[in-house]
């Protein structure tokens, strides 16, 4: 048994010298295990033909793991056999095996005592068929080779047994043998060291972050692929530096829905000394120039301050002489130079900031002179090349005064002042028919307005001029800031609510305005809100009429506006013989109107005229029901509640008369009180319409780019 594996003497002595080391460290654990190895262990014979074998086992195992040949060997019953068949296997295999067997120590060198562990395994697992083979000698090493495969790489781990490893002295003189060992060792490892290459496949996971980025994209709808166009627009207030009416709020929200139209907006204001501080120490000085502006050549100041918010560029007109005042508008006196002097700076402002945009945009009579200042005394500048449009928010006001003085503080040519200009009457000047005349298109607030006005009814005197006119008018909607008109969000509101939960939310803020308003709280109560100015134009005279059959114990009714004397002190009577039903707001306070639009059950516009009318617009985003006349823009936006099908918006009168409007207001309420499911789907249909400025300004955009 020792003669064989002494055949290869560089392999014996290591083994011999190295299998106290390993018995050393796992014989122990061995040992314990199985004492009949320990007792045959004991004799340096054994111990020798203990580790023969081992390297013998040692041979098959590393040829099992290249050559997968050894196996198929059959068993050796005896030593004899054993030898015969290590020495048929030595001829083919002799290189492989010495080679391996080199490697073995290799092993051991290249982690210094690394190898020596192996065959410490080995011997150890080998040990047992070994004293077998005395007994029982049909069994072989190969079982013994089989286990000390998996020994192997744990034999990789104890490092530590390094420390006892020097100690034998043979080890040195097979370290240049080991040399090229390094080469093959590696191999082994490379092959089990795909697993952290998986470790390395969850790197794939940077994939999904390709995904989000694709919502990313979603906001491009709000710029359309439209081509880009430059608007001037140009108007006497806007929210929220100075505001009077609905015009303020057009030129605050216009502007920016159209910056998201893929527009570039230039909004063009005079600088009013009523505008709050807080803008105006902000606003950044862009030039001055003296501007000729008389027929007797005097000449006026003219300052640009610039103000830019959320994409929108606000330029304001600086001149002390004409915008000291406190209000916007005094008397017309006053106001037809002041706006002479507004229209033609606003065009020279332009010019001296060398804007040349491809739309200009004005508002009422204010900005009317614009197209007809652009056509005559600026024909000859950059700024002829672009389109005029004149949009009418109120046809009842047109800037009206006498020939002399208007074309004196306009400076305009005299064949301007004809019929089929500015003249009207005998002696007098239109503004406002001028810009209708020389500019290239004519909007209005509505459709439904647009073919008023061309009627004698609400033509104001000029239906037939604007018949005239007439292929160059178009009607467009407005639209409300839904950003500040959002009951989800409003922070003047006791309780926010949305369409999911406004029909008990609702009844929470009533009971706060009527707390706050000094009314009988009950939530039985129907209230009725009045948000307007207090003018004949608004139908307050059918209120009037039909006041004392609109009060009854079911019934209250909240206005907030200011006005003519005759009715405010009409509403001021109202409150007092109704007391806690009647509550009479003389005054215009921003953050009770929102209440009011959150706590009121319906809201009144009874309008003789209206060319188009927010209110509505903001009571249904409010969840409160309109009950309006059908006229202009209140026919447009309202649909008319149908029993039958339990569809509609609100509920109207055609004719103005205040009969019709008390049977409106007693509709409503039947439906308030009977059939309450019915009034709350109709809440909802409000609240869920879409009532932003998107549609509008696409609208606008769509004529911008008919127009260039």
């Amino acid at each position: 048994m020792s003669v064989s594996p002494k055949g290869k003497k560089p392999v014996e002595e290591q083994p011999t010298v190295e299998a106290p080391v390993p018995e050393t460290t796992e014989t122990k654990a061995a040992a314990a295990k199985k004492p009949r190895a320990k007792k045959t262990a004991e004799t340096a014979a054994e111990k020798s033909s203990k580790s023969a074998k081992s390297t013998k086992a040692t041979k098959t195992t590393k040829t099992a793991k290249a050559e997968v040949e050894q196996p198929a060997e059959p068993k050796p019953k005896t030593t004899s056999t054993r030898k015969k068949a290590a020495a048929k296997a030595s001829e083919p295999e002799q290189t492989a095996s010495t080679s391996l067997t080199e490697t073995a120590p290799v092993e051991e060198q290249t982690a210094v005592p690394t190898p020596a562990e192996e065959p410490v395994s080995v011997p150890e697992a080998a040990a047992e068929p070994v004293v077998a083979a005395a007994a029982e000698p049909q069994q072989t090493d190969l079982p013994a080779s089989e286990e000390a495969a998996p020994v192997e790489p744990a034999a990789e781990e104890p490092a530590p047994v390094e420390a006892e490893a020097p100690v034998e002295a043979p080890a040195p003189e097979e370290a240049p043998v080991e040399a090229p060992a390094p080469e093959e060792v590696p191999a082994q490892p490379a092959a089990e060291e795909p697993a952290p290459v998986e470790a390395e496949a969850p790197v794939e996971a940077p994939a999904p972050e390709e995904a989000p980025a694709q919502p990313a994209e979603e906001p491009a709808p709000w710029v359309p692929e439209t081509p880009r166009k430059s608007v001037a627009m140009i108007g006497s207030e806007c929210y929220p530096f100075v505001k009077t009416g609905g015009l303020g709020d057009v030129m605050y929200a216009l502007p920016r829905a159209l910056a998201r139209q893929n527009c570039d907006v230039k909004v063009i204001l005079p600088r009013y000394k009523c505008i709050p501080w807080e803008y105006q120490c902000k606003m950044v000085y862009r030039g001055a120039f003296q501007m000729d502006l008389c027929a007797d050549g005097r000449t006026f100041y003219v300052g640009i301050m610039e103000y830019v918010w959320d994409g929108v560029v606000y330029d304001f007109i600086d001149n002390e002489e004409f915008f000291s005042f406190g209000n916007p508008y005094t008397n017309l006196i006053d106001d037809i130079p002041k706006f002479c002097y507004f229209a033609k700076a606003a065009l020279a402002a332009l010019n001296y900031m060398d804007w040349i945009p491809d739309i200009i945009h004005c508002h009422d009579w204010q900005a009317a002179l614009v197209p007809v200042y652009l056509r005559t005394l600026f024909a000859n500048t950059q700024l002829n090349r672009a389109k005029t449009i004149l949009t009418i928010h109120n046809l009842k006001f047109q800037g009206i005064y006498n020939i002399p003085t208007i074309q004196y503080w306009s400076g305009l040519p005299d064949y301007v002042f004809n019929k089929d200009a500015l003249k009207t009457g005998y002696e007098d000047a239109n503004m406002m028919k001028g810009g209708l005349t020389y500019c290239n298109a004519i909007t209005t607030v509505s459709p439904t307005y647009a073919w008023e006005i061309q009627t004698p009814y609400y033509g104001e005197t000029l239906d037939a001029h604007l018949r005239y006119h007439a292929g160059k008018i178009r009607g467009i909607v407005n639209g409300i800031d839904v950003d500040i008109w959002n009951p989800a969000t409003d922070e003047n509101l006791p309780v926010n609510y949305d369409i999911g939960n406004v029909l008990p939310r609702k009844k929470e803020n009533k009971r706060y305005l009527q707390e706050e308003l000094g009314l009988v709280q009950d939530d039985h109560k129907f209230v009725i809100g009045l948000i307007s100015r207090l003018t004949d134009q608004k139908g307050l005279d059918l209120i009037n009429a039909i006041m004392g059959e609109i009060m009854d114990e079911h019934t209250q009714v909240v206005v907030l506006g200011t006005g003519d004397s005759r009715y405010e002190n009409a509403f001021r009577y109202y409150e007092n013989i109704w007391k806690g039903n009647v509550c009479s707001n003389i005054m215009y306070d921003e953050s009770r109107a929102h209440r009011i639009y959150a706590g009121a059950d319906a809201l009144l516009v009874p309008s003789r005229f209206e060319p188009c009318g927010l209110t509505q617009l903001t009571a249904m985003r409010y969840g409160t029901i309109p009950i309006v006349r059908e006229t202009g823009g209140l026919k447009d936006t309202v649909e008319p509640y149908n029993q039958w099908t339990n569809t509609g918006k609100g509920f109207t009168f055609d004719r103005y008369d205040a009969g019709l409007l008390l049977d409106a207001i007693n509709r409503a309420k039947t439906l308030y009180f009977t059939n309450r499911w019915c009034w709350d789907e109709m809440v909802q249909r409000d609240m869920d319409q879409d009532l932003s400025w998107n549609n509008s300004a696409a609208q606008y955009k769509n004529l911008y780019l008919e127009l260039t």
